[in-house]
């Protein structure tokens, strides 16, 4: 584990494992990096240097009162790819990290990146505006504003639910899956997790993902509660001039943790030929 610190004095907090072609992790909101544990685990295991960080406000890294914004989120992303010397990378983006992933090659362009996967992701935009009719009301946005302001820690409990399907019939999703939720949801300062709200909502990635030259894996669950698949991932889908959409039936926002085996086989499949794991090459 390591940090960097950004141009604000910001430290950014990274988890490093394994060695290997790069494949850069990053996470959900109000989530932290080991909310990739299984994915950084599993491909670091198959010949993979995994990485993933906290992003700012967010775990183990600095609460800046400032830049918890896309722009600064993607800028953070783009000074640990050059700390650490990373090219030819794998991008992989949950939620709102699939928003910092668009915007940092948006931004700083793809000579660092091979490929992206954006897993259950925000862009092309959350809002609904005039131009995005699929989009969800300010309203929904306000009420989680509210939810995060008031009483964050019950929101938090609240939130897991909808966020891994827990609510749906014949759920199998573990209360320890839920509690991990809010365990990494109670490390986000409340100024960086109230603000991340506007920056996930209402940031408009179409630009961003027209400028993606890179092919992209879409995943996206059919049954996401938070991030409904037609206004973001069928819509992505449309606008990226190289894109592989992966619908998983079903599935929630969490995906990550409640189709792991599913998504981890998706990651290599799409990243390379696998390489034998320890166990497999002994």
């Amino acid at each position: 584990m390591g940090t960097i610190t950004t141009t604000d004095g910001t430290r950014i907090h990274y988890k490093d494992w394994g060695s290997g072609p790069p494949m850069v992790f990053s996470h959900g909101w109000p989530l932290t990096a080991d909310a990739w544990d299984d994915q950084l685990m599993f491909t670091a295991s198959h010949g993979y240097r995994a990485i993933a960080h906290d992003r700012r406000g967010h775990g183990r890294s600095s609460q800046p009162w400032n830049g918890n914004d896309m722009d600064t989120y993607a800028d953070n992303l783009g000074l640990l790819m050059e700390a650490l010397d990373l090219n030819d990378a794998v991008l992989v983006g949950h939620s709102t990290g699939g928003g910092e992933v668009a915007r940092y090659i948006g931004r700083h362009g793809s000579s660092r990146v091979a490929k992206a996967v954006l897993v259950s992701a925000v862009p092309p935009l959350m809002l609904r505006t005039p131009d995005n009719p699929k989009g969800l009301p300010m309203e929904v946005f306000d009420e989680i504003r509210a939810g995060v302001a008031t009483n964050r820690s019950q929101y938090w409990k609240d939130l897991s639910a909808p966020f891994y399907g827990a609510n749906r019939p014949g759920s199998t999703v573990s209360q320890g899956v839920r509690d991990a939720f809010w365990l990494m949801g109670m490390t986000v300062g409340l100024k960086a997790a109230y603000d991340c709200v506007k920056a996930f909502s209402e940031t408009d990635f179409t630009d961003d993902l027209r400028r993606m030259d890179v092919p992209t894996l879409i995943v996206h669950g059919d049954d996401d509660q938070i991030v409904p698949i037609d206004a973001s991932g069928r819509h992505s889908a449309e606008i990226l001039a190289d894109a592989t959409l992966k619908v998983y039936p079903s599935a929630p926002h969490g995906l990550t943790a409640t189709h792991k085996a599913q998504l981890n086989a998706d990651l290599l499949e799409f990243a390379g030929v696998p390489v034998p794991s320890q166990r497999e090459r002994r």
